[in-house]
């Protein structure tokens, strides 16, 4: 397990800093961002994707489960950009009692659509969240890049490193993370992630089925955020191994993508 995993004021601003760089001019080529501009996280966590919304002005709203993870948030958004306004609400958003005007112009979902349940139903309710001309982003790992799995949250140093063991069948997979010593916590985890885990075929063909709009991707063979994590330049999947489908996932460390309502 890396720092960035225990240390979460670390893990906000490795977020807010990448997000300021890299997500926001993605979206900003598809829509302006503007003071004007009412966003939505859904699994926002403790907000470090959601202070360089706040830094341009926009009306933002944040929504977690966790509510030790917002506590954070708000003291150190706080911190970061005293005065500024925003929400973080502790509640399932299944459960969101939403008036009928609320609705929203950019949702972000980071990193989060890849532990959500049911995603057919989950893309299909999130329309009614969205205004007419509203944006969604996403940025998440494929299935089977090597780490879809989330395997560098466990404990154990080869079990944290080891690329695509996640894509062993559930008995064997559960019998490797016993055999190494990992907890049954961590085990949990990690089966929950491969219950929910998500491609980017099957991604987009729920995109299709609920009739979004696709109106940015990018398949990234070094993901942005590895820049502030480990030094690395981003880098598009480009060439014989972007043009092979399910294939490509495997060199895909991230996915990158604006869908909207038509």
């Amino acid at each position: 397990m890396q720092e960035r995993h225990t240390n979460r004021k670390q893990y906000f601003n490795e977020q807010a800093i990448s997000t300021r760089k890299y997500v926001v001019p993605y979206i900003e080529a598809v829509i302006p961002v503007t003071k004007e501009t009412k966003v939505l996280e859904i699994g926002c966590g403790e907000g470090g994707n959601i202070l360089p919304f706040l830094e341009k002005g926009c009306d933002v709203i944040g929504v977690d489960l966790n509510e030790g993870k917002l506590k954070m948030g708000r003291e150190w958004l706080s911190e970061a950009l005293p005065g500024s306004t925003y929400k973080l609400i502790n509640q399932d958003i299944y459960e969101w009692d939403l008036s009928s005007d609320e609705k929203f112009d950019l949702i972000i979902l980071r990193d989060v659509i890849e532990h959500i349940h049911d995603q057919d139903r989950f893309m299909g309710f999130m329309k009614s969240l969205l205004t007419p001309n509203g944006k969604v982003f996403f940025g998440f790992p494929p299935w089977y890049m090597p780490f879809g799995g989330h395997q560098q949250i466990c404990k154990k140093k080869l079990t944290s490193v080891a690329p695509w063991y996640h894509l062993l069948p559930m008995p064997l997979f559960k019998m490797l993370l016993k055999a190494f010593g990992e907890s049954e916590r961590v085990i949990e985890s990690l089966v929950e992630i491969k219950d929910t885990g998500i491609s980017t075929a099957r991604f987009l063909s729920i995109v299709k089925k609920h009739n979004y709009s696709l109106d940015k991707k990018t398949r990234w063979f070094i993901n942005p955020n590895y820049e502030i994590k480990f030094n690395l330049k981003k880098r598009v999947l480009i060439g014989p191994l972007a043009s092979i489908p399910f294939f490509r996932d495997f060199f895909t460390t991230c996915f990158y993508c604006v869908i909207g309502n038509k």
